[in-house]
């Protein structure tokens, strides 16, 4: 039986990862990886800070990964990825511009 689930895991894997490789599972990989990227940025500026931030850095990288995930949904006619990515994307644009509005009244995010 465990023999079973290993392979019916296997098989799922190869058919995922493998056999529908392309060149926007690809796209969509370094979006993914775009996007978790603003958690290493938070993070590590939190770090240096002693206290969490949100570094500016960190709505480019949410803008950034998630405009190609939004792609890659839209592409790929994913209708979660494109709700969710949609919907993100107007609250990320919107921290931006509320960042750069509010930048001379001492604003919470790092400009790094």
């Amino acid at each position: 039986m465990l023999i079973q689930y290993g392979q019916a895991l296997s098989s799922y894997l190869y058919d995922v990862f493998v056999a529908k490789f392309d060149v926007w599972l690809a796209f969509g990989l370094v979006a993914q990886l775009l996007f978790a990227a603003r958690f290493l940025v938070q993070w590590i500026a939190s770090e240096r800070a002693g206290n969490s931030v949100v570094p500016m850095a960190f709505w480019f990288f949410s803008v950034g990964g998630g405009l190609m995930t939004l792609l890659y949904g839209l592409v790929k006619r994913e209708p979660v990825i494109i709700f969710g990515q949609l919907l993100a994307n107007l609250i990320y644009v919107r921290n931006i511009m509320l960042i750069v509005k509010n930048r001379g009244s001492g604003s919470k995010t790092l400009d790094r």
